[in-house]
């Protein structure tokens, strides 16, 4: 089966940690991860490992809740698979005929930069993000 876009890769991945400072430091020391972005209001960095976009965010932070894992020690949040060739309209006209529920949408930064990110569930109840175009490059903290 063909889909109206072209993938273009995994745009990045959330992983809930405890200590966001801690986390922070310990991804820097241990694996080489770089800073990113930044988002106090809910509790979340973004760092870079080499060209992907890592995001670290405290499941103990209470502006985090809204996302919060529901089980102590699910620790990925989402997969963001990255997309581009088609309009933001063609996207959800493709998931509404898949039977596929929009949970969320918004713009946001991601690894390519700042555009539309689609959220839903996967038939195994994982959280799954489109991630659109850049509609511009967001600046890095």
């Amino acid at each position: 089966m063909t889909v109206p876009f072209t993938p273009v890769g995994i745009d990045h991945i959330v992983i809930w940690v405890r200590d966001l400072e801690r986390a922070r430091a310990w991804y820097a020391r241990v694996l080489g991860f770089r800073d990113g972005f930044a988002y106090p209001k809910i509790g979340m960095v973004h760092m870079w490992y080499g060209p992907v976009l890592i995001g670290l965010w405290d499941a103990d932070d209470p502006k985090a809740g809204y996302a919060a894992p529901a089980r102590r020690g699910e620790n990925i949040h989402h997969i963001a698979f990255a997309w581009t060739g088609e309009s933001e309209a063609v996207m959800r006209a493709h998931l509404k005929a898949q039977d596929v529920e929009v949970l969320r949408e918004s713009h946001q930064t991601g690894a390519r930069g700042y555009g539309l990110a689609l959220y839903f569930k996967d038939p195994w109840d994982n959280l799954i993000e489109l991630k659109g175009p850049p509609q511009f490059q967001a600046p890095s903290v």
